[in-house]
């Protein structure tokens, strides 16, 4: 999987993480395991984009824009990215918020859907 691609998936998953204010080394292996088995990153790669989501700055859409481009009409890898982000939000405190988020993902990947 492309490395922009890989950056955008790892930052929606990690702004669950992030908006939460959740510990990074409880949710680290989660992270790091979704990313390596689902989306071909080692556990450095995978530990490296949670770190860097954490502290810099991102805009959400444009990360949802460049997943949505680069899977096109791919629904199931869409889904997939839906279950993986419902995951991360599952492995913790749930706030209205985390749905929010996914609801918003969501529409935006399947902008058709309701």
């Amino acid at each position: 999987m492309e490395k922009r691609i890989k950056r955008s998936v790892a930052t929606l998953l990690a702004h669950i993480i992030k908006i939460d204010k959740r510990d990074i080394e409880k949710e680290a292996p989660l992270f790091c395991s979704i990313m390596g088995e689902d989306f071909g990153c080692n556990s450095d790669e995978a530990l490296g984009f949670l770190k860097s989501a954490m502290v810099e700055d991102y805009d959400l859409d444009e990360h949802i824009d460049t997943i949505d481009r680069a899977l096109k009409d791919d629904k199931l890898s869409k889904m997939h990215i839906l279950k993986q982000l419902n995951h991360i939000i599952y492995s913790d405190k749930i706030s209205n918020e985390d749905y929010r988020i996914f609801e918003k993902i969501k529409r935006r990947l399947f902008p058709n859907s309701d």
